[in-house]
């Protein structure tokens, strides 16, 4: 299969959905890489009520369900899969993940505002030196050896069966109690309620100081963390300098939703908006789209109706 794409977008939330859906209905090729289908904002939405057109509530993961069988129904491709990096140079840009390199001709990016700024002390000291923020990027570092995973997410439960495969003795710490608990799997042991405090080594990372619920403190000889706690900061690192940002990090758009590079365009909390609500981002995918069709084609007005 070609990894040539008419549009490619990064993020697979109601952004990057509607988007992909808007696009794939306008007989573009178009892939959605997606970081987890558990991630994200709406993922972790207990209930959404004012979504239009729903009138009983409904959980964020069942409504992103509903995102995704639409956009997958239009013809449109998903991959699950971590971006790394990106060039955006030229008319073709390409993407960057563990596995492969994707072309297209038009990127939307809609990774979503659920980064972090680094809060435990010493991560971002051992960033690279122990510290990690992607499990499928660097597992394999870690053979034979003992880590954490940090988070008390489905997607950090989830990183953490990843990286059984690997190391020799996982250690889950969530500081919440978790809603599901994987079947039994030897290397893997989770520990709910507990706190990481400071994250220590000399050249690398050496153990970490946990807190339980009652307070007591424990020192933990480790070998590698992965963090997957929740912030509030636009998920853009996997963009290097390519890609001009706000002093906050979010990526600031046109009226079109196209960036300061031609062909490259964003939506939902990503960018620099103020109202962060799912109806927001999908309408924003929806101009982002659009707007990608337009480029692609040279129309000089965007093409509204697809029905056939």
């Amino acid at each position: 299969m070609s990894n040539l794409y008419d549009v490619l977008i990064i993020g697979g939330g109601p952004a990057g959905l509607t988007a992909a859906q808007y696009s794939a209905r306008a007989g573009l090729k178009t892939l959605v890489i997606d970081k987890s289908p558990s991630a994200g904002a709406l993922a972790y939405a207990s209930i959404i009520e004012n979504y239009p057109g729903f009138k009983e509530p409904i959980r964020g993961k069942d409504l992103l369900s509903l995102f995704r069988e639409q956009a997958i129904g239009f013809g449109a491709q998903y991959n699950e899969s971590q971006v790394i990096g990106v060039r955006l140079e030229g008319d073709t840009k390409e993407v960057y993940t563990m596995d492969s390199t994707y072309k297209c001709s038009a990127l939307i990016i809609a990774t979503g505002s659920m980064g972090r700024k680094p809060t435990i002390k010493g991560e971002a000291e051992f960033l690279g030196r122990g510290v990690s923020y992607c499990a499928v990027c660097d597992a394999a570092f870690y053979r034979g050896k003992k880590v954490s995973v940090i988070g008390g997410s489905e997607e950090a439960l989830k990183e953490a069966e990843y990286l059984t495969r690997f190391a020799d003795r996982v250690l889950l710490l969530s500081p919440v109690k978790l809603k599901e608990t994987p079947g039994q799997i030897p290397n893997l042991e989770i520990h709910e309620g507990i706190t990481v405090t400071v994250i220590t080594g000399s050249s690398v990372v050496e153990s970490l100081t946990v807190k339980d619920s009652s307070g007591k403190e424990n020192t933990i000889p480790i070998d590698g963390v992965f963090i997957y706690l929740q912030g509030n900061k636009p998920i853009t690192d996997f963009l290097g300098e390519s890609l001009a940002l706000t002093d906050e990090g979010a990526i600031p758009m046109k009226q079109s939703m196209e960036t300061n590079i031609p062909g490259v365009f964003c939506a939902g909390d990503v960018t620099s908006t103020e109202v962060r609500q799912v109806v927001v981002a999908a309408s924003q995918g929806c101009i982002a789209a659009l707007s990608a069709e337009q480029y692609i084609t040279k129309r000089k007005r965007k093409r509204f109706d697809w029905h056939k």
